[in-house]
C-alpha cells in the first residue's frame, strides 16, 4: 500500500479513469451532504490562513497491469461518494463558466472539463475520468455531455445533486467556490494487486462520508473476492435484480430484509448492526463461487417474497386479497412476523398451501397480533415466537398444525380467547390506541367490495369530548352523565366516522342524527346502528359496543380446534424421573427457609406467567425456559441467572462469571443471597434475567 497526501484537483488532472466496481453501492449522497460540502468549500476559501482542507481518502488499485491503454483504469474501493459529488460540482461549475466566460479569470470551461472531467485525447468509455456503476453510469454521462434530462428517467441522485449545484452556483460565489476547491486535499491510497487485501482494508476504513450499510458490506464481501467475470455474472443475475426489486426503498429496507432472512435460515435473530457479521458466518466465511452463487440465488428468491409482503403496493402483488391482507398486517407494524411470513410465502410458491390458505395464514397472524394489543399483552416476546413458529408447522396439515400451534400457546404467548378479546374490545379506550384508524377501517370495510377510504373521514365522538357538556347532553345522559362520559367516551361504542365533523361538533344527538350528512344520512356502515337509536345513552353506547365487538370476532378470528383435533399436536409429557419437593433440600429450614420463601414470593410476583419447578439439584423459576435457578446452601441461596454475562447491568459487581465452570443450574452468572437485606439487589438482577427471557 502506498499512501500520500494529494491536492484533489491535481489528483484528478492526471490522465486516468476511475471505475466504480459493480460490487459497490450506487451513488447515495443526498442533498443535505451536498449542502454541507458546498458550505465547507465556501468556508475554506474565506479562511485567512490559506490552509488546505482534508476531505477523506481515495483508495484504489489498478484493474489490469497488462492493459494496453495509456489511461490506467483504477478501481475505487473507498471514496466513490466524495469523488462523484465533487465531479458533479465541477461539472456544474464548468457549465456556469461556459455561459459566462469571464466569471473565472484563472481558468476556462474547456480547461475545467479537460482537466477534471474528461480524458481529452481518448474516445469511447475511456473519455470519462469517472465511470459509475450500472445504475448511475448513464446519468453521469448525460450530465457531463450536457444531454437534456430524458422524459422518463429512473430516479437518480446523480441528476438530483447536479441540479442542486447548478441552482446554488452563482456569478457571485463561483470564484469563492473554485478557490475552495483548489484547497481540498485527500489521502491518495494506491493498493498493490496480489499484495494488499482489498476486503480487509475496505472493512477497516474509517470513512468520513456516508456510512456503509450492512447490505453494502455484504455485497462487497461476496463479490469483491471473485474473478471479474464471476463478479459481473453474480451482480447481473442476482444483486442488481434485487436492487431493482426494492427500487427507491433499497436503502431503507434491504438491511432489514437480510436480518429477517437470516432469522428464518438460522433461527437466530441478529442485531441490525450485526447483519453483515451474521451473513459472513452464514456463508461460513467461504468465497467458493458455487457456494456464494447458491446463497445469492436463495437470497434473491426471498427478496422477491419480502417486497410482496413489506411493499405490497409498490410491487403489485398479483393476488389482490393477499395484497390487502399484507397491507392490513403492515398497519399493525408486526415486523416480528416477517421471517415466518417469508417461510410461508416460500411454502406457497412450493405448493404446500393454496392461495386461499396463504391469505388465511396472514389473517391468522394479524388476528393474533391485534388481539394481543387490544388485550394489553406485552409484545416484546413476539420476535422469538415467530422465529420458532415455522418448526411447529406440519406441511401436509399446514393450516391445522398452525391453528394448533397458536391455540396451544399459553401464558404470555397465548392467543386471546373470544371472551377476553370481546370484553376488552368493547370496554377499552381504543381512541387513544395508535391503531384506531386501522380498527375503524377493518370494521367499516369487512365484507365490503367497494372500499371506503377511511383516511378521508374524521373520527367522530358521538358523545362529545367537551368536559363542559351542554344541558341537552346532560339531560339525555341523566344524573350520572360525568361518569358515563369518563368511562365510555373513548370506547368503540362511542366512535364512528364522518365527513361532517365540524358540522356535528358538540351538537345534541338528535341534531347529529337528522341533519343533512348526519348519522341517518350517511353512507358509512358504522353509522347504521347509531341512526336506529332514539337517544344516545349509556345503554345505547354499550349496545353498539357489543354489536361491534361481535363483528370484531368475525374479523380477527381465533383458532378453534376441538380437543380431538389438538391431541396429535400436544407435546408428550416428559418421562418423570421422580417427583421432587422443597422438603428434599436440607438447608431450606430456619432462617434460610424464610429467606427462600421471601425470594420465592418476589419472583412469582413478577408476573402470573412465572412458574416454579422443583428439580433434583435446584429450584427453577421459568417462563418458557428457566431465567433463575436457586441452589440452596448452608449459609446462602446461590442464584444462577440465565442470560449472557455481558448483558448484565451490575453496578455493585455482585455477579460472578461462571461460564465454563460446570455449575448446577442454567446461566452464565451467579450471585449469592445471604440475608433479607440483599433481596432488593438480588431482584434487580433476577428481573434482568426475566426480561431477557421475555425479549429473546
Amino acid at each position: 500500500m502506498k499512501a500520500k497526501q494529494a491536492n484533489l484537483l491535481k489528483f484528478l488532472q492526471t490522465s486516468k479513469q476511475f471505475i466504480i466496481p459493480i460490487y459497490q453501492r450506487t451513488y447515495s449522497w443526498q442533498e443535505s451532504q451536498c449542502q454541507q460540502l458546498l458550505h465547507d468549500i465556501i468556508g475554506i476559501s474565506k479562511a485567512e490562513d490559506n490552509a488546505g482542507h482534508f476531505v477523506g481518502s481515495v483508495v484504489y488499485f489498478e484493474q489490469d497491469h497488462h492493459n494496453a491503454s495509456e489511461v490506467p483504469e483504477l478501481l475505487i474501493i473507498d471514496g466513490q461518494q466524495r469523488v462523484t459529488t465533487l465531479t458533479l460540482l465541477l461539472a456544474a461549475l464548468a457549465e456556469l463558466v461556459q455561459q459566462y466566460p469571464d466569471v473565472l479569470e484563472s481558468t476556462s470551461a474547456t480547461k475545467l472539463k479537460n482537466y477534471y472531467l474528461f480524458n481529452a485525447e481518448e474516445e469511447g468509455a475511456l473519455r470519462y475520468k469517472l465511470m459509475l456503476t450500472r445504475g448511475d453510469k448513464q446519468s453521469l454521462i448525460d450530465v457531463l455531455e450536457g444531454h437534456p434530462k430524458p422524459p422518463v428517467e429512473v430516479a437518480s441522485n446523480v441528476r438530483r445533486n447536479y441540479e442542486y449545484f447548478r441552482k446554488h452556483l452563482t456569478l457571485e460565489n463561483a470564484r469563492t467556490v473554485y478557490a475552495g476547491l483548489q484547497r481540498l486535499f485527500i489521502v491518495d491510497v494506491a493498493l498493490e494487486r496480489g499484495v494488499d487485501n482489498p476486503q480487509m482494508i475496505f472493512e477497516s476504513m474509517n470513512s468520513t462520508g456516508l456510512a456503509l450499510s450492512q447490505a453494502d458490506l455484504i455485497r462487497n464481501y461476496v463479490l469483491m473476492g471473485q474473478e471479474p467475470k464471476t463478479q459481473a455474472r453474480l451482480y447481473e443475475h442476482y444483486w442488481f435484480p434485487m436492487e431493482q426489486l426494492f427500487g427507491e426503498h433499497y436503502a431503507n429496507y434491504f438491511d432489514w430484509f437480510v436480518r429477517d432472512y437470516l432469522t428464518l435460515k438460522t433461527g437466530h435473530i441478529p442485531r441490525i448492526d450485526g447483519v453483515y457479521a451474521s451473513y459472513k458466518t452464514f456463508l461460513k466465511d467461504t468465497k467458493v463461487p458455487a457456494v456464494v452463487e447458491e446463497r445469492l440465488r436463495d437470497l434473491h428468491r426471498y427478496a422477491g417474497y419480502y417486497v410482496r409482503i413489506v411493499l405490497p403496493e409498490a410491487n403489485h402483488e398479483a393476488d389482490v386479497r393477499l395484497r390487502r391482507a399484507h397491507q392490513d398486517l403492515l398497519e399493525l407494524r408486526a415486523d416480528t412476523a416477517t421471517p415466518f411470513l417469508l417461510e410461508v410465502y416460500a411454502d406457497y410458491e412450493d405448493g404446500h398451501l393454496t392461495a386461499e390458505e396463504h391469505e388465511q395464514v396472514v389473517r391468522l397472524i394479524e388476528a393474533y397480533v391485534f388481539r394481543r394489543v387490544v388485550c394489553g399483552i406485552p409484545t416484546n416476546s413476539l420476535n422469538k415466537t415467530f422465529a420458532a413458529l415455522g418448526r411447529l408447522v406440519r406441511k401436509p396439515q399446514y393450516l391445522e398444525s398452525l391453528y394448533a400451534a397458536f391455540q396451544l400457546k399459553d401464558s404470555y404467548r397465548r392467543f386471546p380467547t373470544d371472551a377476553e378479546f370481546k370484553r376488552e374490545f368493547q370496554d377499552r379506550d381504543l381512541y387513544n390506541l395508535r391503531l384506531r384508524n386501522y380498527i375503524l377501517d377493518r370494521l367499516e370495510n369487512f365484507g365490503r367490495k367497494e372500499r371506503v377510504l377511511v383516511d378521508e373521514y374524521t373520527i367522530e365522538h358521538i358523545l362529545p369530548q367537551n368536559e363542559n357538556l351542554s344541558k341537552a347532553w346532560r339531560d339525555e345522559l341523566g344524573p350520572e352523565w360525568r361518569r358515563i362520559q369518563e368511562e365510555r367516551l373513548h370506547t368503540i361504542g362511542n366512535l364512528t366516522l364522518t365527513g361532517y365533523n365540524s358540522r356535528l361538533s358538540d351538537k345534541p344527538f338528535a341534531f347529529k342524527k337528522t341533519v343533512e350528512g348526519g348519522f341517518a344520512d350517511s353512507p358509512i356502515r358504522l353509522n347504521a346502528g347509531v341512526a336506529k337509536e332514539a337517544q344516545w345513552t349509556e345503554d345505547a353506547i354499550k349496545r353498539r359496543g357489543q354489536t361491534l365487538a361481535t363483528k370484531a370476532l368475525k374479523i380477527w378470528v381465533a383458532p378453534a380446534l376441538t380437543d380431538a383435533q389438538l391431541t396429535p399436536y400436544r407435546e408428550p409429557e416428559a418421562a418423570a424421573d421422580g417427583e421432587y419437593k422443597l422438603e428434599q433440600f436440607n438447608f431450606l429450614t430456619g432462617e434460610m427457609g424464610d429467606l427462600f420463601h421471601a425470594f420465592q414470593k418476589r419472583v412469582l410476583n413478577l408476573d402470573a406467567t412465572v412458574k416454579q419447578e422443583v428439580k433434583k439439584l435446584y429450584i427453577a423459576f421459568k417462563l418458557d425456559t428457566n431465567f433463575v435457578d436457586v441452589i440452596p446452601q448452608k449459609s446462602r441461596l446461590r442464584l444462577s441467572l440465565n442470560l449472557p454475562f455481558e448483558e448484565i447491568r451490575d453496578p455493585r459487581n455482585l455477579c460472578k462469571d461462571v461460564r465454563g465452570l460446570g455449575r448446577w443450574g442454567n446461566g452464565e452468572a451467579e450471585v449469592g443471597l445471604a440475608s433479607p437485606a440483599d433481596l432488593d439487589d438480588a431482584m434487580h438482577l433476577v428481573r434482568q434475567a426475566y426480561e431477557w427471557q421475555l425479549e429473546n
